[in-house]
């Protein structure tokens, strides 16, 4: 079995471009870190922390913030930018998953969590009935607990995204990823830049007044400022509550390269933007992912204060 350690070491190894001084992490250590990730084994749960390879693995594990992936580790989809497993037949589903995942929770004591899937286009429902049961499991387990889903795009059937809106999670989430241009080089092609902005609309739509809607996107893939700015505003115009922007990193040579590497500077410039735009929180920066531990805790106190 390959280590998160084995995995990080991958990509550093293999980057095409050199890192700049922004980029570079300490690999992950610590008690806490080592009891999710023997956590995760024992229980055969997969995180997207390990899966995408994320550079702030061991800040967030030890700080006690963690995202769940569900539906297994492989994904019908083939995006050029993911590292998570790629297949047309996966696993079949775990029915015992949403009792492990709430029970694995309880034990973290969060206040705060980010569950994500894979998408399962082999599906008849394409997942959505197992995914608000992972919701509505792990909220009965933990009933203080805010939960945030990071959802697939269900090929835009919105009687599906329905389903996982009913499960009453506290924000809903769906990446647009990238711009309008370089989606099809990026994502796979069921998954479409309107496609998702009508999954995000309707989340917004949808949802109850208390309730939050969700957004990221990369950058470093050849996208220029104009793109950047189009895409949130375009995001903005549907309803987004929360945006994150961060740069995409190559996880294998098989993925797409990187282009740029975005400044720090550049990023802050972003978050002005965003923040002029009217999103109600923007987090963006080098390291910044779409489950990030600061836009949690300003999320998590946004909701508290709000209720």
């Amino acid at each position: 079995m390959t280590t998160i350690l084995e995995k990080l070491n991958f990509r550093k190894r293999h980057d095409r471009l050199p890192k700049p001084s922004w980029l570079k992490v300490k690999f992950p250590s610590g008690e806490r870190f080592h009891w999710i990730e023997s956590q995760a084994r024992k229980l055969a749960l997969s995180t997207v922390c390990e899966e995408a390879r994320c550079p702030n693995i061991g800040e967030c594990w030890n700080s006690g913030t963690a995202t769940f992936m569900v539906m297994g580790d492989t994904c019908t989809r083939g995006c050029r930018f993911c590292s998570v497993k790629t297949g047309k037949k996966p696993s079949p589903l775990d029915m015992e998953e949403p009792l492990k995942l709430a029970e694995t929770i309880l034990q973290m004591k969060l206040g705060y969590v980010v569950l994500t899937t894979v998408d399962r286009d082999d599906l008849e429902d394409q997942g959505a009935g197992h995914i608000a049961r992972c919701i509505r499991s792990t909220q009965r387990a933990n009933p203080n607990l805010l939960i945030e889903i990071l959802m697939p795009d269900f090929r835009g059937e919105l009687n599906l995204v329905q389903q996982v809106i009913d499960s009453q999670a506290a924000v809903l989430a769906h990446n647009l990823e990238t711009v309008r241009r370089l989606t099809p080089r990026v994502r796979d092609t069921r998954a479409t830049y309107d496609q998702s902005l009508s999954v995000l609309k309707y989340l917004h739509d949808k949802s109850s007044e208390n309730r939050y809607t969700k957004s990221s996107i990369m950058l470093g893939l050849g996208e220029t400022k104009e793109e950047v700015v189009r895409a949130m505003c375009d995001m903005r115009a549907v309803g987004v509550s929360f945006l994150t922007l961060g740069q995409y990193l190559q996880p294998t040579l098989k993925h797409l390269a990187v282009e740029r590497f975005v400044t720090p500077e550049e990023f802050e410039d972003f978050k002005k933007i965003g923040e002029e735009m009217g999103f109600l929180y923007v987090a963006s920066g080098p390291l910044v992912r779409s489950s990030y531990k600061a836009a949690e805790f300003f999320i998590e106190k946004k909701i508290r204060q709000s209720a």
